[in-house]
């Protein structure tokens, strides 16, 4: 019963959780704004353009901001919309470098 419980209770949960962190953009082709509209939003916002990719149907520009700190900025193909913007912690990937390569400054 208290299997049964816990089951029922992850179930219900899911579908909530998952629509919650949903950010794909499933929009047609014909209606996505080019790659030069991207990048003319990015140069208005002060922003370095590294790459601009598509990643689950949206765009996504990897760069840096006007301060110089590396961000990753999802975009939203039909409306130009920023759905998700993030800062990257080089300090963490400096991190993760060391400990790839067997370092140990810490």
């Amino acid at each position: 019963m208290k299997k049964t419980l816990t089951i029922l209770g992850f179930l219900a949960v899911f579908p909530a959780s998952a629509a919650l962190a949903d950010d794909d953009c499933f929009v047609p082709m014909a209606d996505w704004h080019p790659r030069d509209a991207v990048a003319r939003l990015a140069e208005e916002k002060g922003w370095t353009v590294r790459r601009i990719k598509i990643d689950d149907g949206c765009y996504e520009i990897d760069g840096r901001d006007a301060e110089g700190r590396q961000i990753e900025v999802t975009v939203h193909p039909a409306t130009l919309q920023v759905i998700e913007f993030e800062y990257e912690d080089e300090d963490d990937d400096d991190r993760a470098r060391r400990d790839r390569a067997g370092g140990d400054d810490d």
